[in-house]
């Protein structure tokens, strides 16, 4: 029998429609949250995200701007730009899309960003209330997993969760929040030996290489729980993930596709989190 998909698409519409009426509640308060996204030179794929973000805070009711700031840009202007929405008060989340140029240090960046308004929950007081199990702004991606996963009533406690990946933005806290739920974490990466021995192993299988299809049939254990967090693109240009969907899912009971998986889950967070920022910088 085929794993059952878990379709980010249709979590995040339910989670969306519950965050309007929050939104309309603010509202009534006089409370307008508001989203603003720096982002820094023309890549085509930030572009593409800012975009979607915009679209999706449209859609609920949030306001947003894009700041659109050439790539020659200082590091000098940029830290005086975020400091600038640090202090308005009708900000209420700042989001730094990354990659930024090499001519500006993105951790100066990112802890330069006030943690009230970090609706990414990159800034390292964040990502410590994160580690010491803290009300705090979570990572999208990882928290937008770990609800796909409770949307199921997948059982986390005890079980073991292996993720591949070890970056700041998905593998560490996405391991980490696991923890937190009391799975017992084995992180895998590059120089990791004998990866199957340790995929093998897996309840929980987290994939976030970014490598096309890495993770096949025979890496996953009967039953096994797979999230492909991997965006990348064919040769013949689609979208498809880390895990060999098609292989992986005779094998999983739970499986997320690409794309339509954890990608609209990241933005619902996102706009979760500006809704949360603004329930407490507006009091």
């Amino acid at each position: 029998m085929s794993a059952e998909v878990i379709s980010g698409t249709e979590l995040a519409k339910d989670i969306r429609t519950e965050l309007k009426k929050e939104v309309k509640v603010l509202n009534e308060q006089n409370i307008n949250p508001h989203l603003t996204v720096i982002i820094v030179g023309d890549d085509p794929a930030s572009h593409s995200y800012v975009k979607g973000k915009k679209k999706a805070s449209a859609e609920i009711g949030i306001s947003s701007e894009i700041i659109n700031l050439p790539e020659d840009t200082s590091e000098t202007y940029l830290l005086e730009k975020v400091n600038e929405l640090n202090n308005n008060i009708n900000v209420h989340g700042i989001l730094v899309q990354l990659p930024l140029p090499k001519q500006i240090n993105e951790q100066k960046i990112i802890e330069a960003i006030s943690p009230k308004k970090d609706v990414d929950g990159f800034h390292p007081v964040n990502v410590g209330n994160m580690i010491l199990g803290n009300d705090t702004f979570l990572s999208c991606t990882p928290y937008g997993i770990i609800t796909m996963l409770k949307s199921k009533d997948i059982e986390i406690t005890g079980k073991h969760a292996v993720v591949i990946g070890r970056s700041n933005i998905v593998g560490k806290p996405v391991g980490q929040l696991l923890l937190n739920e009391s799975a017992t974490v084995t992180y895998c990466h590059s120089k990791t030996k004998d990866l199957s021995k340790h995929t093998l192993d897996a309840d929980i299988l987290v994939v976030a290489i970014g490598k096309e299809h890495v993770i096949k049939a025979e890496h996953v254990k009967k039953d096994a729980v797979v999230i492909d967090v991997g965006v990348n693109r064919t040769k013949e240009g689609k979208l498809t993930g880390d895990v060999d969907f098609e292989s992986v899912k005779e094998v999983a009971s739970y499986i997320t596709p690409v794309p339509k998986g954890v990608g609209p889950m990241t933005i619902t967070m996102l706009l979760k989190n500006t809704i949360k920022a603004a329930k407490q910088i507006g009091k």
